[in-house]
């Protein structure tokens, strides 16, 4: 098995249960080094659950997490990320009160940026500035205007995706976790967010992105999984999940599959 191979998360047998409602029954999946892995299914499948076992954001009930072969299963999100693995929100959470800038000098205090060098310079502040915006400029914001300066909570929902995804990247990760980052942009948003994802896997990075924009999401996914009721129903490849009866029957209607993978 070579290292491409071996999964760098894995998921064995997540579930989650509140009181009496199974949220997650057994849900298992594993990603590799730079693989974009998709996960869909109605609302109220699982799908943030997941992603909130995986973070810490939740205790699971039963099962296990892995990252790189190492367990984490129960740790706090904190710890989580300075391994590694970081996540945007469905509901965005920056710091609306600040320039967008500074919602990334925060990050970059971090233990793990100073230790994958996510900032450069003697330690000032200063120089976390500098790569507060050179790390939006990768990722989107126009250096030269105005917009990096502006309060954050005066920018629309295209550059508040953009800068969770920043946010994200100030921490240095090996693996991303988009939930529904396409989600409220634009179709020319979401035209100009394509690339940046596929620049992304391009320089090594690995991301699992929940997403309800179907096509968008079929363009940069390796594979894909659905989710319905906590239960995985498939996995595949774009074209195998969505000729699956079972997810036409769970998700869509065969006339809305035929429809979404014409313009995949």
């Amino acid at each position: 098995m070579t290292g491409t191979d071996i999964p760098i998360l894995e998921v064995s047998e997540v579930t989650k249960t509140f009181g009496g409602i199974i949220a997650l029954n057994g849900i298992s999946f594993h990603v590799k080094p730079g693989e974009i892995l998709g996960i869909i299914g109605p609302n109220g499948s699982g799908k943030t659950t997941v992603v909130n076992c995986i973070t810490g954001f939740i205790k699971t009930t039963a099962g296990d997490v892995r990252f790189k072969g190492r367990r984490i299963t129960g740790k706090p999100p904190h710890k989580i990320a300075a391994m590694g693995i970081t996540r945007t929100f469905q509901i965005m959470r920056p710091y609306y009160s600040l320039p967008a800038y500074k919602n990334l000098v925060i990050p970059l205090f971090s233990p793990r940026a100073r230790k994958t060098g996510g900032w450069r310079g003697g330690g000032k502040l200063g120089d976390r500035d500098t790569v507060s915006i050179d790390i939006l400029e990768e990722i989107g914001f126009e250096r030269d205007s105005y917009v990096p300066y502006k309060i954050t909570g005066t920018l629309p929902t295209g550059y508040l995706k953009r800068l969770e995804l920043a946010r994200c990247l100030a921490l240095k990760p090996e693996v991303i976790i988009c939930d529904e980052v396409f989600s409220g942009l634009s179709m020319s948003e979401i035209a100009s967010m394509v690339p940046l994802i596929e620049r992304l896997k391009m320089e090594g990075i690995t991301l699992v992105m929940i997403e309800h924009r179907l096509r968008e999401l079929f363009q940069v996914a390796d594979r894909v999984m659905v989710l319905n009721f906590g239960e995985k129903l498939v996995e595949g490849t774009a074209t195998e999940v969505m000729a699956d009866e079972r997810v036409k029957a769970a998700y869509f209607g065969s006339e809305q599959v035929e429809e979404v993978m014409k313009h995949a």
